[in-house]
């Protein structure tokens, strides 16, 4: 028997006494062993391997090591790996391995998210999202409100309209104090007593470095550093107060310290970065509007997968409290309009993999809406490649969207939270209504096609996409017991 004969015989001895091509995970050797990743121990056959010619004897560490000797080794490896992806196209990738995948992918990323840092995001993120309804139903009527006035239709309701639409944020600094307490650990009425400090119209009569403040001045932010140094200032109270006098010494010191510090500092400086904020979002559209929106589009999936997105969530209330609205989102949102693309063009190429299809068709109805978590952990994450080519999609409807904000066009949201078509009811521009929809629209339409096309051409090997369609092979006759292998 010619030598390369003989390595290809061993190897494909070897491979169904050790599970078969689907039970390998990964394939190594050394200068005597060939080294496998097993994904079920169970499967390995370990008298009958140890019976074969060729091998020495099997050793069990991190990895399953069969001893070939030197020399032997390293031309029976090659064929057997041969041999593993030459078996793996009749192995089909099913929705149920993709979406085990996806939520090993997603535990990874919990566990690396649990640094101080991205904690400390996910700590502000718990401040604003119980925000979010009412921001969106406030949104929503703001719109309406917005609509009649424009048509000059129900003037008598409108005035009524603007007072509920506007009621909750001439207040959200309150509401964003008691959740800041409420989540570092104080008391969440002492935050929220403090934060209403920012809003309260007397502010005007007290100046600050040379300026009188206005209600409101700081907003959102100043609230969130008001209502922690509250926290701060209370557990210091509930250390040194005596316990008789805690119930009437600690809120007293807690809102008076906390109070006079957000007066003469805090409102100033938080007004300062809100209206830095403001005015950088707007050159940024202005001024670099295409490029900016390529790049927050195509990066805010990655964004979303190292927990980084929590730190915008404080930045678009901020957008909201000043303008109105924030640019930011429907750029961001174009990247669930790549996400969208890519997994109609992974179901177009997925022909023969029913599982796989029918998870996109359940998943798609969602991920239109705006919500991509069903997309992205069970389709385009761990297929890899998708994933880029899904980014890909956003990076091109952002740059759509950012586009006309550079011809002066700008698009905004009044809330956030949804995204997609759920989005439609909160846009709110710096032009007509119609205009600002089309734009969106289009942003979305550009996201989706790029997103399929990227998809459908770059986004598979030729390899991945015969295993996305190979075809179940048959089971085999069970063997009669006489002439199955002795087992260890």
């Amino acid at each position: 028997m010619a030598p390369e004969n003989k390595n290809r015989a061993t190897a494909a001895a070897i491979l169904p006494l050790v599970g078969g091509a689907r039970n390998i995970g990964s394939i190594a050797h050394c200068m005597t062993r060939l080294r496998l990743g097993l994904k079920d121990r169970a499967l390995v056959q370990d008298e009958a391997l140890k019976a074969l010619p060729a091998v020495l004897g099997v050793v069990e560490d991190d990895t399953y090591q069969i001893v070939l000797g030197p020399g032997t080794v390293a031309r029976v490896a090659p064929e057997f790996e041969t041999l593993v992806a030459e078996d793996s196209p009749q192995l089909p990738i099913t929705a149920d391995e993709l979406a085990d995948r996806g939520a090993e992918l997603k535990a990874a990323r919990k566990e690396r998210n649990a640094t101080p840092f991205k904690l400390f995001l996910r700590r502000i993120a718990n401040i604003f999202v119980p925000l979010i309804p009412a921001l969106i139903g406030c949104g929503i009527i703001a719109g309406l409100n917005g609509l009649l006035v424009n048509l000059g239709w129900l003037t008598g309701v409108t005035p009524a309209l603007a007072a509920i639409a506007s009621g909750f944020m001439a207040l959200i600094a309150v509401f964003v104090g008691f959740n800041t307490a409420k989540e570092f650990g104080g008391t969440p009425i002492l935050g929220g007593a403090v934060a209403s400090i920012i809003v309260f119209a007397g502010v005007a009569k007290i100046t600050v470095f040379g300026q009188t403040l206005a209600p409101g001045q700081g907003g959102v932010l100043g609230a969130l550093g008001a209502a922690l140094l509250a926290v701060y200032v209370e557990r210091w109270c509930r250390r040194w107060v005596p316990e008789a006098l805690d119930v009437l010494v600690t809120p007293t010191l807690t809102v008076l310290i906390s109070g006079l510090v957000t007066l003469y500092g805090l409102m100033f400086l938080a007004g300062e970065v809100s209206t830095g904020i403001g005015h950088g979002a707007n050159w940024l559209l202005d001024n670099t509007g295409a490029f900016a929106g390529l790049v927050l589009g195509g990066l805010f999936l990655p964004l979303v997968m190292l927990g980084l997105h929590q730190a915008l969530i404080p930045i678009h209330t901020t957008l909201i409290e000043q303008q109105g609205y924030t640019v930011l989102l429907p750029i961001l949102a174009m990247a669930g309009a790549g996400q969208v693309g890519c997994a109609v063009a992974v179901y177009l190429r997925a022909k023969r993999n029913e599982s796989l299809r029918s998870t996109i068709k359940s998943a798609l109805p969602a991920g239109f809406l705006g919500v991509g978590e069903p997309l992205i952990y069970g389709v385009s994450l761990p297929l890899g490649r998708p994933f880029i080519t899904a980014c890909a999609g956003g990076a091109a409807g952002g740059a759509f969207v950012g586009l006309f904000s550079m011809l002066g066009d700008k698009v905004g949201s009044t809330a956030i939270g949804p995204s997609g078509w759920a989005l439609f009811p909160l846009l709110q521009g710096n032009h007509g209504l119609g205009t600002t929809i089309a734009i969106y629209a289009g942003g979305l339409l550009t996201g989706y096609v790029v997103g399929f096309l990227a998809t459908y051409y770059f986004g598979f090997t030729r390899q991945s996409l015969t295993d996305l369609n190979a075809t179940p092979a048959p089971a085999e006759p069970a063997t009669p017991k006489a002439m199955e292998p002795a087992h260890s």
